[in-house]
């Protein structure tokens, strides 16, 4: 069996230039990247398509599993399948990370035969795009120690710093560090950290900006600290604005790729949706939505983080509204959910089926009763998928009055997404959207945590620690009680606990503690034990790369 870099280093991709035509992009608005990649000129190319608007598709899935879901695969192949059935389609997806691609994971630009090429690139540096993004992290890091060393005229209290900052690897060493040691000609000593890039604040910004003035100001607005009488202090305070936009001026333009297909792709941000709001940028889709009939694109996880941010966060601060939503399934992970092990997933289960399709029901149930969205569900078939445990999924999910359509594009790529295709299709054209938020912005901070948690994960209720509440009360006090919610909790549960697989009830979720991310525009609750580093596992998937003599990269997933 082909290796997903093997089927995309076979592909024969078109000149990007040829790719740009297709979408109606004149030669001016394309600055190449080599022959396969370009950034786009997107404020000329709105103004140019002002008043067109495609149907914007989000594709998410379950929680997620070991057993895999394949969402970014069903996201490209359903893109593809729409194009095949005559579809004018671009497909917005994220930018994925060094950390997690030299870590666990590998690649992260789809997989089989429906990917975005070249595989290596995205997966890699790209366009620059992260590097940009933690060079203007750094900068106003620098500039804040700075600041503090030459005088401290804002009178910052090194006690109550917040920002930290931050390299786009997995390095669990730099997550606590104490430095400005040797004296004081080598700044001030502090207890300070870093974060992983795509867990930046920066990335925040730059994917919910819509221009350069936008950008500016969300950069002014970032929280550095606290100064010795509690107020915040901000980039603009540190006059470091100009300087961060004009590292970024060039990363805030969308990245114009291909899929194995032909199909364009644009790909452009990557905040994680376990610790942000896990949506690729409001640029790119936006632009695609202008360049499209069909914009096809996806968010982070499961629904109830990726789809619960892009709708209640992104879709309200740049006033999108969804057409339809595929939740990504397999009957492989559903049986993870029910209890099974790993080892055992090939063997039909039944009953383990059934205690496991609650995660999936829940999900879907939130995208068509909490949001009021069309919804299908896209079921990826295994080869040891019997049609007794499809069948069982299909009138499982029928009773919402919800279609299961099964999807094969890992294997037939666009072709195997044309069933999806034209059911998406259905949706946006037999069913009316009525979308609406799960809490509206005039609830206080710890009602809209617990709107969250009641009417989305389907939990009890929310706990609040001392240190939360008292920062609740200074956020409101501050004016940021108007924000929405950020949630950042694990990724492998409705719930703060990880080990509570499929759809629990009668939980609890406790809020450690709360901040805002000013700049970004939301309040961060975080929940559990969530780390802004990652680390590397036993046996990284670093171990398996590699790059020949004629440069041709292997193990790349």
């Amino acid at each position: 069996m082909k290796t997903d870099i093997q089927i995309a280093q076979e592909c024969k991709m078109q000149p990007i230039s040829a790719i740009a035509e297709a979408c109606g992009i004149e030669a001016q608005y394309v600055e190449q990247y080599g022959n396969f990649k370009a950034k786009l000129d997107y404020a000329s190319l709105m103004k140019k398509a002002a008043g067109r608007q495609g149907k914007l598709i989000l594709v998410t899935a379950i929680t997620p599993t070991p057993a895999g879901e394949g969402k970014t695969t069903t996201t490209i192949g359903l893109a593809d399948g729409l194009r095949r059935i005559g579809k004018r389609t671009v497909v917005a997806l994220r930018e994925p990370s060094l950390g997690p691609v030299f870590g666990v994971k590998g690649g992260a630009a789809g997989g089989g035969y429906a990917q975005v090429v070249p595989m290596e690139d995205i997966n890699l540096h790209f366009t620059g795009d992260f590097h940009a993004i933690g060079a203007a992290n750094n900068l106003l890091a620098a500039m804040l120690d700075n600041h503090i060393h030459q005088g401290n005229e804002l009178g910052i209290d090194i006690e109550r710093i917040t920002w930290k900052r931050c390299v786009d690897m997995n390095d669990r060493q730099l997550r606590f560090v104490r430095d400005g040691l040797g004296g004081k000609a080598n700044g001030v000593p502090r207890d300070d950290g870093f974060d992983i890039t795509v867990a930046s604040e920066i990335m925040a910004v730059l994917c919910l900006s819509t221009s350069i003035s936008d950008l500016k100001a969300r950069l002014a607005r970032i929280i550095v600290g606290y100064n010795m009488q509690g107020e915040p202090v901000t980039a603009g305070d540190l006059k470091a604005a100009g300087a961060m936009a004009a590292l970024l001026k060039d990363a805030l333009k969308p990245n114009l790729v291909q899929t194995l297909e032909g199909t364009p792709a644009l790909v452009h941000g990557g905040p994680f949706a376990n610790i942000a709001h896990g949506c690729n940028s409001v640029i790119a889709t936006k632009l695609a939505l202008a360049l499209g009939d069909y914009a096809v694109t996806e968010a982070g996880f499961g629904a109830d983080l990726g789809a619960e941010k892009f709708l209640d966060i992104k879709c309200r601060l740049a006033s999108l509204s969804p057409a339809a939503v595929v939740v990504v399934a397999t009957v492989r992970a559903l049986k993870m959910h029910g209890g099974v092990p790993k080892t055992e997933l090939g063997t039909e289960n039944i009953e383990a089926l059934e205690k496991g399709i609650p995660n999936l029901l829940r999900h879907v149930s939130n995208i068509k009763n909490v949001y009021g969205l069309p919804c299908v569900v896209a079921v990826n078939r295994f080869p040891t998928d019997t049609d007794k445990e499809i069948d069982f999924i299909i009138a499982k999910c029928r009773e919402l009055g919800v279609n299961t359509v099964l999807s094969t594009v890992w294997a037939e790529g666009g072709k195997g997404g044309e069933a999806l295709a034209r059911e998406v299709v259905r949706l946006t054209e037999e069913e009316t959207p009525s979308f609406r938020f799960s809490y509206p912005l005039a609830m206080s901070i710890a009602q809209k945590i617990e709107a969250v948690v009641t009417k989305v994960y389907g939990g009890r209720g929310i706990i609040l620690t001392d240190e939360a509440r008292e920062q609740i009360d200074k956020l409101t006090a501050l004016g940021y009680g108007g924000l929405p919610v950020c949630i950042a909790k694990t990724q492998y549960s409705f719930s703060d606990d990880a080990t509570k697989l499929g759809a629990p009830t009668d939980f609890d979720v406790t809020v450690r503690s709360v901040k805002v991310s000013a700049g970004a525009g939301f309040i961060v609750v975080l929940t559990g034990n969530i780390l802004t580093m990652p680390g590397l596992p036993k046996r990284p998937a670093a171990e398996n790369i590699d790059v020949d003599e004629e440069g041709r990269i292997t193990g790349l997933f």
